[in-house]
């Protein structure tokens, strides 16, 4: 029941967040507001120019590592388990398929940064 109530409270007030947060900046719009630079500075180009591949590249580099990082995190809760083998086991097998993913988009020059 306790955790019910705490689930329906964060999710009433996450929500209400979400709404104000969406709702708020509306409220007084005007053209210096809506403009794509806000720096006092006129455009020299368009604001709605594509993201490059490399940006997506970046942010993909870092969830590998991210996930790599989060595959490690439970070993040492693990290493008090009776049995660490199959845990060890199964953490070096997928971080040993996160390095080959690394290398194969390394030998494809997917992280390379000058053109």
């Amino acid at each position: 029941m306790n955790l019910m109530l705490t689930l329906a409270i964060n999710t009433t007030l996450a929500s209400l967040l979400i709404i104000i947060a969406f709702w708020l900046p509306q409220l007084n719009v005007y053209t210096e507001k809506s403009s794509p630079y806000e720096c006092g500075f006129d455009p020299m180009g368009s604001a709605r120019l594509p993201f490059s591949m490399k940006f997506f590249l970046v942010a993909i580099t870092f969830l590998l590592f991210d996930l790599e990082i989060a595959l490690l995190l439970p070993l040492p809760w693990a290493a008090q388990a009776k049995d660490l083998t199959p845990m060890l086991i199964t953490a070096l097998f997928l971080i040993s398929l996160l390095a080959l993913g690394l290398a194969y988009e390394w030998l494809q020059k997917g992280l390379e940064w000058t053109e």
